[in-house]
């Protein structure tokens, strides 16, 4: 974004663990820019303090909301599509989602069903979504040519937004967005900030693709790539002797093809005879599972592993 939008501009939203990286990625970003979570809220929480800073300065800016977990290709597409997109946002009040066309059945994705084609080009109504379907139904609707994938880039005007918030989260940030008071915009924020930590666990874009007015999917083409699934990691990341892809980790390897290995510092590997696996160590949990799957097959893992052995394992 940096090379659409000057710094001034930018805003990140991260919880205090990742600070450092923040200021070590951004080191120009202005410290009024950059909004620390108390807690880790998810999405809809974050975006809310976010566009509410906005607004502050701008009661007519439009906006982009940007996931930190992707890899994106085609530059100049990117910045095409985005000036694109802030341009309608500007002139009508609605929520546009980009999607990418799918490339491969990948069941760690959300898919969001185009429906009819609007006033704009390649902007269609969303006529359903799906986050993170089974593999079958990923191969369904990837062969149907009527789904996207969700890149979780969102853009709207700050007004709008809001007012989807309003209506999406009355009961989870009333009164602090409670459309039947009026507050300030520095009331808001200070009761955000303080009530913070009770505020709900919800994903911006599943809220608003599932049950938001107005909201639109524009079919983009840049390449992407949700550096959050391990299919990803391997597409994009350096390739070593046999294909594999060796994240930071000291590992020999003798006959392996295909494989993703990340291990914690200042352990060493040592895997034979392997191919198409992923091998990943975290803490105390060691994961080898196969790569084609992984997505489908880490959710339930993870599922299954908080139940028998608690959260800190997951």
């Amino acid at each position: 974004m940096a090379s659409i939008l000057p710094k001034k501009n930018i805003y990140v939203c991260t919880c205090k663990e990742y600070e450092h990286w923040v200021h070590e990625q951004l080191p120009e970003l202005s410290d009024d820019c950059l909004m620390i979570e108390p807690v880790n809220r998810n999405t809809a929480c974050s975006v809310a303090m976010g566009m509410l800073h906005i607004q502050k300065r701008d009661d007519n800016a439009s906006i982009v909301i940007v996931p930190s977990d992707q890899y994106i290709t085609g530059e100049d597409a990117f910045k095409r599509n985005i000036l694109d997109g802030l341009n309608l946002v500007g002139q009508k009040d609605m929520v546009l989602v980009m999607g990418i066309k799918p490339t491969r059945p990948e069941p760690g994705y959300g898919y969001i069903q185009m429906g009819s084609n609007g006033e704009f080009n390649h902007v269609y109504s969303i006529q359903s979504f799906v986050e993170k379907p089974e593999r079958d139904f990923a191969q369904l609707f990837m062969e149907s040519g009527e789904f996207l994938w969700n890149t979780g880039l969102i853009l709207s005007n700050v007004r709008h937004l809001r007012q989807c918030l309003r209506e999406l989260f009355l009961e989870s940030f009333a009164p602090g967005l409670c459309e039947n008071h009026v507050y300030t915009i520095d009331q808001v924020i200070n009761y955000i900030a303080r009530n913070y930590a009770s505020l709900p666990n919800v994903a911006i874009d599943q809220g608003l693709l599932q049950q938001g007015k107005n909201v639109y999917v524009m079919q983009v083409d840049f390449g992407w790539a949700d550096m959050g699934t391990w299919h990803s990691v391997y597409e994009f990341m350096s390739h070593g002797e046999g294909d594999n892809v060796i994240i930071d980790s000291e590992v020999m390897m003798e006959n392996c093809k295909g494989n993703i290995i990340k291990l914690p510092k200042g352990h060493i590997g040592i895997i034979n005879g392997l191919e198409g696996y992923i091998v990943a160590e975290e803490g105390d949990v060691l994961l080898i599972c196969k790569k084609s799957d992984s997505s489908s097959l880490i959710r339930k893992y993870v599922s299954e592993v908080g139940i028998r052995y608690g959260e800190k394992f997951t």
